[in-house]
């Protein structure tokens, strides 16, 4: 599918965006593109108008200047991000299908929004505070470096997000095309990669940032007891939707539920059978 771009905020954005009718916007977190939904928007091609954007600074959307850009953490993200969308005249039949940072992103954007959303899928998502207690033992070392002065090395000159993390988070494997494509937003070490080190740092994890968690309460609050229509992808075993968090969105409102082989990245694990969710999901509705 082509890209498409649009100016926000004095930068291009990148988006695909086919087919007409309904919306349905699929959101990716850290560290991809719309690349990650690449095996999974087929199935709902046939249900309407697909949009798929690259968060500022990632995919094909153009990088912020200067060093550590503060417009990469997440109220700076989410800023191109909901006037990308506020510009794509999506009208009021709004699915949003979230992952990871998409997730905070897209569930406070259905807060702000929520006349306009039709229905609400997400997987491996963030909703709500966490400790380092409820972080996943196997990832917790990497992710208290990323948010030490280590980072800039690890992230910065070692690309650890992209090719220690992501591209090990797949049962399938990766093709070499695919590894390239998801290491050439990030090939360059320095600055083009902050987006990688910034969102790690912005994990609302014991009491910090505060402006983080703040949204992201109120997103739990919200969406607890909306009647929106939502459907949970729940990952098994999962990575960080897991153990309270999971029981959390258990409670609330208008869920159904459906369990995926995967752990974090499970649209490499699980395209078929996430699709097919999707697809029933929202015909149904």
């Amino acid at each position: 599918m082509t890209k498409k771009y649009m100016e926000i905020l004095g930068k291009q954005m990148a988006y695909i965006d086919e087919g007409s009718g309904q919306s349905i916007v699929f959101l990716h977190g850290n560290p991809a593109s719309s690349f990650l939904w690449r095996n999974i928007t087929p199935h709902v091609m046939d249900l309407g108008r697909v949009i798929v954007p690259d968060l500022i600074g990632m995919g094909d959307s153009e990088k912020l200047e200067g060093e550590d850009n503060p417009d990469y953490a997440y109220h700076g993200q989410y800023k191109y991000l909901s006037n990308l969308l506020d510009s794509l005249d999506l009208g009021n039949q709004i699915n949003l299908v979230i992952h990871d940072w998409g997730s905070a992103m897209g569930f406070q954007y259905a807060r702000e929004n929520p006349d306009r959303i039709k229905s609400i899928s997400f997987m491996e998502a963030i909703v709500m505070p966490m400790t380092w207690n409820d972080w996943p033992e196997n990832a917790r070392n990497i992710f208290q470096l990323m948010r030490s002065e280590a980072g800039e090395e690890i992230v910065l000159e070692k690309n650890v997000f992209v090719e220690r993390i992501l591209l090990n988070d797949s049962a399938n494997g990766f093709s070499d095309e695919e590894k390239t494509e998801y290491i050439r937003p990030f090939k360059n070490p320095g600055e083009d990669r902050r987006p990688t080190l910034t969102w790690p740092r912005q994990i609302p994890i014991d009491d910090s940032p505060q402006a983080v968690i703040d949204e992201v309460t109120k997103n739990g609050e919200f969406h607890k007891d909306s009647d929106i229509p939502k459907l949970f992808i729940n990952a098994d075993p999962g990575s960080i939707l897991v153990g309270n968090q999971r029981e959390y969105v258990r409670s609330w409102r208008n869920l159904k539920e459906i369990t995926v082989k995967g752990n974090h990245f499970i649209q490499e694990h699980s395209p078929k059978e996430i699709g097919d969710a999707l697809n029933e999901f929202i015909s149904n509705l």
